[in-house]
């Protein structure tokens, strides 16, 4: 069996498809393809959306073999933290999840290229991982315990980017890490384990580009039964069209701080801010014993955001580390490598 595998990855965000092909860790090819050059993108059907990302992996691999498919992990059930097989209980699951997020296409689109080429398919450290202590899901009431859903496959992957350099293991560290994109996750990650994260998806932590993190609730119940917004006006209101979007009707930070507008500019600090605070909340959890805080995704690619964002955290003397951009494509394509290697076992996904 060769040592470095080819590996084809599929990675389907809200407005664009992401490819990459690999041999082991190293990038053969990248593309990212921007659905948003089709004017009528947002009012095609979930239907429409899927065939096209499915047409475009399917050029994206045509003349080529490889020998694994690695996938996005979507909006499944909680679950530890690994390399899953992609099986029929976990498309159906994906196809019946109350949760709607352009992830969940990626499993079943690597199955069928799977079944094409004959070659097997896995997903890697879903959105849902689920290491919480138990002392992190409550909330405040009985009725609703806090939930882990954060980009749990770029927290992994830059944490045990970081434990490498450094020359540990990243079971043996204590590390913030702050994912800054679309949405904002922030997790405590306690020697290899996520005890503590914000729900970033639809239901805490600080406001991001077009997410309306943590509202205030009795404003939130009272405004939805006010009869002014439907149930799916007040859900978008939470995530699609909240945080840096409902303030400025945009929610291109580039763009944002190139154009300067005091205002506007005045929105983006508020969301460093929130970030802050939130990584101030992290270190409870360790009761300050902290390794080292680590900032990526797209934002951290802002010196901007970076910035001023250690102006907050500088104070606390910590190793602070930043790993710009997603990472999401290398993370499959190193977890691929692993399992290929026999460094790591697949789980079956019950």
């Amino acid at each position: 069996m060769k040592k470095h595998p080819e590996i084809l990855v599929i990675n389907p965000g809200s407005t664009s498809t992401k490819l990459g092909y690999f041999t082991g860790t190293r990038p053969e090819e990248i593309k990212s393809v921007n659905h948003l050059t089709d004017a009528k993108w947002n009012t095609l059907t979930e239907e429409l959306q899927f065939e096209i990302r499915l047409r475009e992996t399917e050029i994206f691999v045509r003349h080529r073999k490889p020998d694994i498919i690695m996938a996005r992990g979507g909006l499944l059930k909680p679950l530890p933290s690994g390399v899953y097989v992609i099986n029929n209980k976990m498309l159906d699951d994906l196809k019946r999840s109350p949760m709607k997020h352009a992830s969940n296409s990626a499993a079943p689109i690597a199955k069928m290229i799977s079944d094409k080429l004959g070659v097997p398919a896995y997903i890697a450290d879903p959105v849902t991982v689920d290491e919480l202590d138990d002392i992190a899901r409550f909330s405040g009431h009985p009725l609703f315990q806090r939930k882990s859903v954060f980009h749990a496959l770029n927290h992994k992957a830059v944490a045990r980017t970081y434990a490498r350099q450094k020359g540990k293991n990243y079971e043996d560290l204590n590390l913030i890490v702050v994912h800054m994109g679309g949405g904002i996750s922030i997790g405590a990650h306690k020697k290899g384990k996520v005890v503590d994260v914000n729900q970033a998806l639809d239901g805490e932590g600080p406001f991001s580009p077009e997410r309306s993190g943590t509202l205030p609730a009795g404003d939130l119940v009272r405004t939805a039964f006010s009869g002014k917004f439907t149930r799916a006006q007040m859900l978008e209101m939470i995530t699609g069209k909240g945080g840096v979007k409902a303030y400025t009707n945009t929610a291109d930070i580039k763009e944002i701080l190139e154009k300067n507008n005091p205002e506007q500019v005045k929105t983006v600090d508020a969301m460093i801010y929130q970030i802050a605070k939130y990584v101030g909340e992290m270190i409870i959890v360790f009761k300050g014993n902290v390794d080292a805080i680590l900032l990526t995704g797209g934002l951290a690619k802002s010196g901007y955001i970076i910035n001023n964002l250690k102006s907050y955290l500088s104070f606390l003397n910590l190793d602070i580390r930043v790993f710009p951009g997603e990472n999401e494509l290398e993370a499959l394509a190193f977890n691929g490598t692993l399992l290929w290697n026999g460094q790591i076992d697949a789980k079956i996904y019950k």
